[in-house]
């Protein structure tokens, strides 16, 4: 029933129940007593120990109870990463409060929507985004605002330079509203202030993530603690023979407010235990090689377009940057193209292991062997305790073969609690079928082989279709990203009124190459059944993305809907 077993790496179990009820902030505890001089986080330069972030999270719970916190209220981060949204996620925490991180970003309707509809009383907000916050601070619950600076935890010398040059011209000088107060100041002000007395359980929330679900629609999903652990120790068990604890550094350049992140890496990295290396803007290549560089990285987590950009970077292409420190590497969010992971093992020799999972499954799903058979496209194995169903895209309901196309349907001990304050949206999402708790409908398209494999086809609701065909977007995406002019592709459905919709490519193409868009479109001929050639190739410098790195499709489209009715 369960074929993926017999393939597991030898020595990972193939359960982990019953799992225990302890949560992150007993484990952070725990080391800080055990090895409080040890690394757990590295920042420009910077180390803050567990003693460190325990001491500094205790401070910051003392402040937000001093401050009217109380168990179940929301405090919002709108923070990149940086040690600052570590010690406030764990003082929320130890005040019994649940974070809603969000994505600082956000342009005002998107922030505001977000802090209406969790009913957010705090936030902590880093000084480039204070100003969008506080225009939209009168029409939402929020009453207390803490600013915080990134150069809080550089070193001494790049913390001068960062004051004299960076500081002003990037926006990060700021004049805090009387109401509003400094995060070192409240950290100095409560150094003394006991700790409150709240203990949080494995079943209490403790996370509100932004999702947009199988329908588009953003909404909240709600973590429990128990989700840390439980997606921490799948990990730390399925990664066991590949790693070596207190050693290998893990390098998160993707944001800590996405699950990946936040449900995924931070959980392992305090399992191992290894020293978690911070980048605040995955964007910024040159700061992501230096900090390679610097740190010396074992494990580094990202998505295929962080992988691309690294390949093409000048410096790594002409070898001024070694990166034969990276022994594994994490691919997820995004499918990750055969033509991508082939040229990023040549270039480094670590492995890239691709993995799957989705903010409402609190991240551990999926993931590929560390030792064992990798095979091309596949997302991997589920992992010990993760069951998986391929059922009928239309019905929901009815199991398909081996081989045959469905939508993936996953049950697990760390599925999302639900929607915040969304009933309906929930009971769409999680559904029983039977006894044994309730399945998550992912809404995305994939394939299992005989061994159990699983295979993305692609998403349900990005499938076009033309002329009554089904035209799978990565499937060309797969064929174009393979041309040895192409760096970048996003495909896409576009309306059309004889065929109703028809497929769109967006393309970036590598430093000093040039294409036609017949070229392309013949390359795809003469590998693609003719309904699945796109009608259009598009060249641009570069494609919209999130800022986890998912190539927005849906944004194209609409470009090219509104071109066609111009």
């Amino acid at each position: 029933m369960h074929p993926w077993l017999s393939h597991y790496d030898d020595g990972v179990p193939h359960s982990l129940a019953p799992y225990p009820d302890g949560t992150l902030v007993e484990r952070l505890a725990e080391l800080a007593s055990t090895h409080p001089g040890k690394p757990a986080i590295l920042f420009k330069g910077a180390t803050v120990s567990y003693a460190d972030l325990h001491r500094l999270s205790d401070r910051f719970a003392a402040a937000l109870a001093a401050r009217g916190v109380v168990p179940g209220s929301r405090v919002a981060l709108l923070l990149p990463n940086c040690p600052q949204f570590l010690v406030a996620q764990f003082g929320v925490w130890k005040a019994g409060g649940v974070v809603v991180a969000l994505n600082p970003t956000y342009s005002e309707r998107e922030l505001e929507q977000a802090l209406d509809g969790t009913r957010a009383e705090v936030a902590v907000v880093l000084t480039p985004f204070y100003d969008r916050l506080k225009a939209v601070q009168g029409r939402t619950t929020l009453r207390l605002v803490i600013a915080t600076s990134i150069k809080e935890h550089l070193p001494g010398v790049a913390r001068l330079v960062f004051t004299l040059v960076f500081e002003k011209k990037g926006g990060h000088r700021i004049t805090l509203a009387p109401d509003d107060v400094w995060m070192p100041a409240l950290l100095r002000e409560h150094a003394r202030t006991p700790v409150p007395a709240v203990r949080v359980t494995g079943d209490d929330p403790a996370v509100i993530l932004s999702s947009g679900g199988t329908t588009g629609t953003p909404k909240g999903v709600v973590g429990l603690h128990r989700h840390y652990t439980t997606s921490g120790l799948q990990l730390n068990e399925w990664l066991r023979s590949a790693k070596r604890p207190w050693i290998d550094v893990i390098m998160l350049p993707l944001p800590l407010f996405h699950v990946y992140g936040n449900v995924g890496v931070l959980p392992l990295a305090m399992m191992g235990p290894h020293p978690l290396s911070l980048i605040p803007n995955p964007r910024d290549l040159s700061d992501v090689l230096r900090t390679i560089q610097k740190v010396r990285p074992a494990f580094l987590g990202g998505v295929p377009t962080l992988f691309t950009a690294i390949l093409n970077h000048p410096d790594v292409r002409t070898g001024k940057v070694s990166l034969r420190s990276l022994r594994i590497c994490f691919s997820g969010a995004a499918p990750l193209m055969a033509e991508t992971k082939r040229q990023f093992e040549d270039a480094t020799g670590a492995r890239i292991v691709e993995g799957y999972s989705l903010t409402e499954a609190m991240m551990a799903a999926c993931l590929n062997p560390m030792r064992g058979e990798q095979k091309i496209g596949s997302i991997g194995l589920p992992l010990p305790d993760v069951d998986v169903r391929i059922v009928d895209a239309e019905t929901g309901d009815v199991d398909v073969a081996p081989g045959e196309v469905g939508e993936l349907l996953i049950r697990a001990p760390q599925l999302m609690a639900g929607y915040w304050n969304n009933p309906l949206e929930t009971a769409e999402a999680l559904r029983p079928h039977g006894p044994g708790g309730p399945w998550l409908h992912t809404g995305d398209l994939v394939r299992r082989d005989d061994d159990g494999y699983l295979f993305i086809v692609d998403r349900k609701k990005d499938l076009v279709k033309t002329s009554g065909f089904q035209v799978w977007p990565r499937e060309i995406e797969e064929v174009l990203s393979a041309h040895p002019a192409v760096r970048e592709v996003g495909v896409a459905g576009v309306p059309e009124p004889v065929k109703g919709e028809v497929a769109h490519a967006w393309v970036v193409l590598k430093p000093g190459e040039d294409v036609e868009e017949d070229e392309l479109r013949t390359y795809c001929r003469e590998r693609l059944a003719p309904y699945k050639v796109p009608a259009r190739v598009h060249f641009r410098d570069d494609l919209p993305k999130t800022m986890v790195g998912k190539v927005l499709r849906r944004v194209l489209a609409a470009e090219a809907a509104a071109d066609q009715g111009r």
